[in-house]
């Protein structure tokens, strides 16, 4: 079990290095649609299948399921907005998911071995979400660096407008302004 959550921590920390090189593709609204619906139904079906089982091994199949959805629908968001808070959502989704299923397969022990395993799940939910945030924030650092850039550009821009005259100048202003985003 120690192995287990180990490796996915492990790879929930080399999914979350990867992020900022992955390279999202947005998607059309029918194809968003239609993905949302092809998830849902096979969230239903992973449900059914859990049917048939009893006791815990039960709650740990639906656990699952409902962990696999939560996590396809993140990625779903990410692929259909490109936005890099929801490229975090995913690592969060992923994070919480996995502890919930860890902790949902902890009620097979029982006393201390019980809340070891427990405090383990725990554990790994915790650094997960703490590189998730870690991949936050440096989203949001990468952001705030290219909009100083392109106030820097702009500063640059209109400082050579400065150089010349009258309409020549207010064009120059202009052109600046729609090129950096400026208002």
């Amino acid at each position: 079990m120690n192995k287990t959550l180990a490796l996915k921590h492990s790879l929930m920390v080399a999914a979350l290095l990867a992020l900022p090189l992955a390279q999202a593709a947005t998607m059309a609204k029918p194809d968003y649609t239609a993905a949302k619906s092809r998830l849902s139904a096979e969230y239903k079906s992973a449900k059914a299948a859990c049917s048939p089982m009893s006791a815990n091994a039960k709650d740990v199949c639906i656990q699952e399921a409902k962990a696999k959805e939560k996590v396809s629908r993140a990625e779903l968001e990410f692929d259909y907005t490109g936005k890099p808070a929801d490229q975090s959502k995913i690592m969060v989704a992923k994070a919480e998911s996995t502890y919930a299923v860890a902790k949902e397969k902890c009620d097979d022990s029982k006393g201390n071995e019980k809340d070891v395993c427990v405090k383990q799940a725990k554990a790994v939910e915790v650094k997960s979400l703490a590189d998730a945030k870690m991949g936050k924030t440096i989203s949001e650092a990468k952001t705030d660096a290219s909009q100083e850039k392109r106030d820097a550009d702009y500063k640059l821009a209109a400082e050579k407008c400065d150089a010349m005259t009258a309409d020549a100048k207010s064009n120059c202003v202009t052109a600046a302004k729609a090129r950096f985003g400026k208002s």
